[in-house]
């Protein structure tokens, strides 16, 4: 006999069930921001999302712009927690929460025009009795594939309460 499925978490339920009305993501993406509203500062596009691995754009604008005109450092900090949370979020198994704990980043070239970035937990997320922290590794490349911004974001993982 097969061994059951493991539950489908409810964000990645919800991102498959828009992906069918909104290919490109917005609406998810719109519904992420209006649940997180900072994020919506970046105007995020999420383009991929799976256990192990997010996928998500930004556009580079006035708004998120700093005074030599790429794209400013707390934006991508921004966009950089965006993919570490969603991917953080699908990979779990229900029984487990996450917050971020602290975040490590490098820049390394100018960020420009559309950026996309990578998050991808460090190992498996798995069940536990107990708390503990998750890396998650986020890349950040521009539309040449230039990478531009690296973070490691520490995720704090601990089982939800019973309710």
């Amino acid at each position: 006999m097969a061994s059951p499925q493991p539950p489908i978490p409810a964000t990645l339920a919800l991102y498959r069930r828009l992906g069918r009305l909104s290919p490109s993501g917005w609406l998810f993406s719109k519904l992420v921001c209006l649940r997180a509203p900072y994020f919506g500062s970046i105007r995020p596009r999420v383009r991929q999302l799976e256990p192990g691995l997010c996928v998500a754009e930004m556009r580079q604008r006035r708004a998120v712009q700093n005074h030599i005109g790429t794209v400013h450092a707390i934006a991508l900090c921004n966009l950089a927690e965006l993919a570490a949370g969603l991917v953080t979020e699908v990979s779990l198994p229900p029984s487990m929460r996450w917050i971020p704990k602290g975040m490590e980043v490098e820049y390394l070239a100018r960020a420009r025009g559309i950026l996309r970035a990578t998050g991808r937990p460090a190992e498996p997320a798995v069940h536990a009795a107990t708390a503990y922290a998750l890396p998650v590794a986020v890349e950040v490349r521009d539309a040449a594939g230039t990478e531009v911004f690296r973070a490691r974001v520490r995720m704090w993982v601990t089982p939800r309460p019973a309710s």
